[in-house]
């Protein structure tokens, strides 16, 4: 008992400090796409290039969108590399349209719910995460959530093994038409009311299945969605961010 004692004064306090301090990230940590404006107009090479469709032109300038990016190193969309990737984790939006990126265009950070669903999960949130198909990327950085660095239950915030004891359902995966009906069923045995969040590019749009028969066109297809957290996979930072912006508990900006 006592060599467990001195190990644990040895080891010291380890869980983070977010949200009072910003996390420090990888040098090599993919966030927040930018795209420059020095972008030739009328280009339009990074839409054929990109194998996922993440790019598009819009009203003639470029247009990424995070629900479909797979944030590949380098990105191989744009030769000229005037798409690149900065250290921001912040990514989540409250409405699949917003996941829009465009030069010199700030990006319209997850708002809170309204007062009265802010008050019923605002201090107590339990989610059943939902494996929809997924290669696990999404959900073992879910699972990072509840270790010690996270420690997610400090925020109230908890996963179940039932929806009958959730507050909400968190999907991850692209939908396969395996899990399609045990999706449904889930969210039927879920209590009202309830909330439902897609976390990585598989569950916003498909990811790279995007097109395939065996696949959903995106969560927000079969569901009504509450918090879109893109990436692939999103950094636990980036999901601990997007359900505190939700709860009310992080500034909108």
């Amino acid at each position: 008992m006592l060599r467990v004692i001195a190990e644990r004064l040895r080891q010291g306090y380890q869980t983070g400090q977010f949200p009072l301090v910003e996390p420090q990230l990888s040098p090599r940590f993919r966030g927040l796409p930018e795209l420059t404006p020095e972008c030739p107009p009328g280009c339009a090479e990074c839409v054929s290039r990109c194998p996922f469709g993440a790019c598009d032109l819009q009203e003639g300038a470029l247009a990424l969108d995070l629900g479909r990016c797979l944030f590949c190193a380098d990105c191989p969309a744009c030769p000229q590399g005037f798409i690149h990737f900065t250290p921001d984790y912040r990514l989540a939006v409250r409405n699949r349209e917003l996941l829009w990126r465009q030069p010199a265009k700030g990006l319209n950070l997850a708002w809170p719910l309204a007062p009265e669903p802010r008050r019923l999960f605002g201090r107590s949130l339990k989610l059943r995460q939902v494996s929809a198909g997924g290669c696990n990327a999404c959900e073992a950085d879910c699972n990072v959530l509840g270790t010690l660095v996270f420690d997610l239950g400090r925020f109230g915030i908890q996963f179940v093994a039932s929806p009958r004891h959730a507050d909400g359902l968190l999907v991850t995966g692209p939908v396969s038409a395996n899990m399609h009906q045990a999706l449904l069923a889930t969210y039927e045995a879920t209590p009202a009311p309830k909330l439902v969040i897609a976390v990585g590019a598989c569950a916003i749009g498909g990811g790279p299945f995007r097109g395939s028969p065996e696949v959903a066109s995106g969560l927000d297809s079969l569901l009504p969605v509450d918090l879109f957290v893109p990436g692939c996979p999103p950094h636990p930072y980036t999901i601990l961010d997007g359900l505190l912006r939700l709860l009310g508990r992080r500034k909108t900006g």
